[in-house]
């Protein structure tokens, strides 16, 4: 059997770790061309020895000569910085998981498809930010992107066989975060601690608090639109505390698919890296009569006042994507940085949106890595400055 050859980037972080796991079970399968990380370098040191890496890449320049101590007399090239980032996206393999958190992950992933490959996506930034440019490159070059948000992966899976055109609406659900049963008062008061911890997933930070605001979800109803071509009126979200139901596909003739499975990002990142095939995988096996009932109901504005953002976001077009998830980082960053309380969060977001999207050259701009830096520097330039009022 031919070892199907894998590139991470993010490996250091939750799914690059989920993806570690799985190829480490099946060491006959894969052969791993490079890892790229932050600034975990033990880890990223640990993973590509493990995996006999041919590259490590860490993202910080200024960490070069760690990694290289830590690699010393491995066999495995050790580079640095966002260069070193874009070579090893050209280094031949059959797969790449995208998996670098943040707008930082587009130029990588563009640049993996434009080498024909196979990319598998957990950067929900790319298809925000550059959705079309995204899609276009992979058309272009006879890449295939294969989704690896959980979500995206449970549609995917859904339309398996099913003509596009008989889809009448796309279903995803929501955790509904750390504070889904809080009473509404309190959230202006809760804690970046309160706020990283999830009550199903185990993830990152930033990530678990995008769930509690349900920034996450409104990344994702916009990545549904872009990745399914599917108009922004026909895309649902519909809490559902069990996490056990990623989504549903609405068919023409009242037909509802719905894809269940564990909260284990190993499923769908299992998916894409076997895909077409289907593997055995280390998830638990869901027990519906324990289980015993699943819930759902709509998503409160009140509480999750992102999803109404996302909508102004497709609304808009063009550039908005890059401005939205531009000042949704900074926002964060300053949430967690205590500088802001958590409502406040959208409450800068929209005020970004509003402020850039009046801009010239910004509503209808053509979507390029350069014109989606500018976009993403003048949001979070937004952000500072109405911070800055507020002082």
């Amino acid at each position: 059997m031919t070892k199907r050859r894998v590139t991470i980037f993010g490996a250091t972080g939750s799914i690059g770790q989920s993806t570690i796991d799985l190829i480490k079970r099946a060491p006959d399968r894969f052969e791993v061309v490079a890892l790229t990380g932050g600034q975990n370098i033990d880890r990223l040191a640990a993973d590509a020895r493990a995996l006999g890496a041919g590259l490590a890449v860490t993202a910080d320049p200024a960490r070069l000569d760690d990694l290289r101590a830590a690699l010393h007399e491995s066999g495995v090239e050790a580079a640095a910085g966002p260069a070193a980032l874009i070579e090893a996206a050209t280094r031949p393999a059959d797969w790449i998981m995208s998996a670098i958190v943040g707008v930082a992950g587009l130029a990588p992933g563009l640049k993996a498809l434009e080498q024909g490959t196979t990319l598998a996506l957990a950067n929900k930034e790319s298809l925000v930010t550059a959705g079309p440019l995204l899609m276009q490159t992979a058309a272009r070059h006879g890449a295939r992107i294969l989704p690896v948000d959980s979500e995206h992966s449970a549609i995917f899976q859904a339309l398996v066989g099913e003509d596009m055109a008989a889809v009448e609406r796309i279903v995803i659900t929501a955790s509904g975060g750390a504070f889904r049963d809080w009473p509404l008062e309190r959230l202006a008061q809760a804690s970046v601690a309160e706020a990283s911890s999830h009550p199903n997933w185990d993830m990152g930070q930033r990530i678990t608090i995008d769930s509690a605001s349900m920034f996450n979800k409104a990344l994702e109803v916009i990545e549904t639109k872009e990745f399914f071509a599917i108009a922004p009126e026909r895309i649902e979200v519909l809490v559902h505390p069990e996490s056990l139901v990623h989504a549903l596909v609405g068919f023409r003739d009242g037909a509802l698919m719905a894809h269940v499975g564990p909260p284990d990002m190993r499923h769908a990142i299992g998916y894409a890296l076997n895909w077409p095939e289907r593997a055995e995988l280390p998830v638990a096996r869901l027990d519906l009569a324990r289980v015993g009932q699943l819930n759902f109901r709509a998503p409160d504005p009140a509480r999750y006042p992102a999803l109404a953002l996302a909508q102004q976001v497709m609304a808009q077009g063009g550039l908005a994507g890059a401005v939205f998830n531009g000042a949704k980082e900074r926002a964060l960053d300053c949430f967690i940085a205590g500088q802001i309380g958590f409502n406040d969060m959208t409450a800068l977001v929209a005020g970004a949106l509003d402020q850039i999207g009046s801009q010239s050259g910004l509503d209808d701009g053509e979507i390029t890595l350069d014109n989606v830096a500018r976009a993403d520097h003048l949001a979070r330039k937004a952000i500072d400055a109405q911070i800055a009022r507020r002082a």
